[in-house]
């Protein structure tokens, strides 16, 4: 019991000398645990050859229906941030950091047993549902308590949480290789023991977060800094309720605006091994594919800091028309450096695109506040994270499903990707037009002047 009051937000609250630059750790280890999820696709190949070890044998799965793990991680990420936003603003971060610590590890553990027995379904209720819960709560948990922290520089704060689940593969890629190299014999490829493993030390390293979380008193706010009374454009100085902000015309551009940006890196992500091993069969082996994920993992983190600290000075709406406008000639570019054999631009196309993929990712909460104020920003953001849900499935269904009809259809596995990333570079186009038409919202959806600190 006495573990379970120490969870209680009035426990939480920082003190009168406690500095705000300790809440980063915190939330950098939350961040970098659940941003395993992004070097999910090293175990593709391991487990469509549950059975057959060294090759996919009869009654292994495919490659595409191992894909929907990662899918419904990725719903479920959604969806439990947006059922438990307004939880989390009410019970603090310190309580939701501790059930998404349990539910992310204790679903390596559900689905370790599902790979060991070979049942699908476990797998995809221990890694997909349980957790993809521990990802959602995770994911908006620190990013919430950052803008309350660094009400100045709310671009910045978001970039340093966020950028932990950007890097999260960097360390979960060669880690979860180098386990399933040790756990591997004749009969099994390792990856059930490597689950095992990963849950427990990542439950471990979230519980460092729970333990060291604060949340600012009522009333601070940052030494010398003070809420300008003439706010930027597009940046308003009143408060949207969560319950209103859905009704917005902005909420649903945003909406679709991160819906897109996701979409289009998402596919990527999931399949990032697999694909760079088949553009270029014979010169990049399992072990470069895992360096390649490795490093879209440093793109995307790096990119998370930098592209939402550079929001801070361009504005969030100049950002965001960079990443779409860029991102659709890289995406539409990228397939024909892969056809010339190039694996340095190929890799440095992606690497850029993969920047501004998590980019955007940071970037947005900022957005947010800029567009409905603090006061349920943390609610606000957990239900747009639908978007991501709905991205989680529709990326890596065009990656996976075309790729199998193009090659079924007698297409190259090295040119089983072009289409894809042709439409990719589509729905960029279209999160373009979205940004571009977002507005300031009316001053008739704001509730009465109030500061995020004093709602904390």
């Amino acid at each position: 019991m006495a573990l379970l009051s120490f969870l209680d937000r009035e426990r939480s609250i920082a003190g009168e000398h406690y500095s705000r630059w300790l809440v980063p750790p915190a939330a950098l280890s939350i961040h970098l645990s659940i941003g395993q999820a992004y070097a999910f696709s090293v175990f593709n190949f391991p487990l469509s050859q549950r059975i057959g070890v060294t090759h996919s044998a009869p009654g292994d799965w495919k490659l595409s229906t191992i894909g929907w793990v990662f899918s419904v991680a990725i719903v479920f990420l959604g969806l439990s941030a947006a059922v438990f936003g307004a939880w989390l603003d009410r019970v603090g971060p310190r309580k939701a950091m501790f059930v998404a610590a349990l539910c992310f590890g204790g679903g390596f553990e559900v689905a370790a047993l599902g790979i060991a027995t070979h049942q699908f379904w476990l797998l995809l209720l221990g890694y997909g549902v349980l957790g993809g819960i521990g990802l959602g709560i995770g994911y908006i948990s620190p990013v919430t308590t950052l803008i309350r922290w660094f009400p100045d520089r709310p671009g910045m704060a978001t970039g340093l949480a966020i950028m932990g689940f950007g890097g999260g593969a960097m360390i979960a890629s060669p880690l979860s290789t180098m386990l399933m190299a040790y756990f591997k014999t004749e009969q099994v490829p390792g990856a059930a023991s490597t689950f095992v493993t990963l849950g427990i030390l990542y439950f471990c390293f979230m519980m460092f977060g729970v333990f060291t979380i604060r949340v600012p008193r009522p009333g601070w706010q940052p030494h010398g800094w003070t809420p300008s009374d003439r706010p930027k454009k597009m940046v308003t100085s009143e408060n949207v309720t969560a319950n209103l902000a859905i009704r917005t015309t902005q909420f649903w551009l945003l909406w679709v605006v991160l819906c897109m940006n996701v979409t289009a890196g998402i596919g990527v992500l999931g399949q990032a091994s697999p694909m760079i091993q088949e553009m270029f069969p014979g010169s990049i082996t399992a072990a470069a594919a895992a360096g390649f994920v490795g490093l879209l993992s440093l793109a995307n983190m790096l990119g998370r800091f930098l592209w939402s600290s550079l929001s801070d000075y361009l504005g969030r709406k100049a950002v965001y028309a960079t990443f779409f406008a860029l991102g659709a000639a890289l995406y539409a570019a990228v397939p024909s450096t892969g056809r010339a054999g190039n694996v340095v631009l190929f890799v440095a196309g992606y690497v850029v695109i993969m920047s501004m993929y998590g980019g955007g990712f940071a970037t947005i909460p900022a957005y947010l506040r800029d567009m409905f104020g603090g006061l349920q920003v943390g609610a606000i953001h957990g239900r747009l994270l639908t978007a991501w849900s709905t991205a989680g499935v529709l990326g890596p269904v065009l990656v996976n499903y075309i790729r199998e009809y193009e090659i079924a259809h007698g297409v190259a596995k090295a040119d089983a990707y072009t289409t894809t990333m042709h439409i990719m570079a589509g729905l960029l186009v279209i999160g373009f037009v979205c940004n571009l038409l977002v507005r300031p919202v009316d001053t008739r959806r704001t509730v009465a002047r109030r500061s995020p600190a004093a709602a904390a």
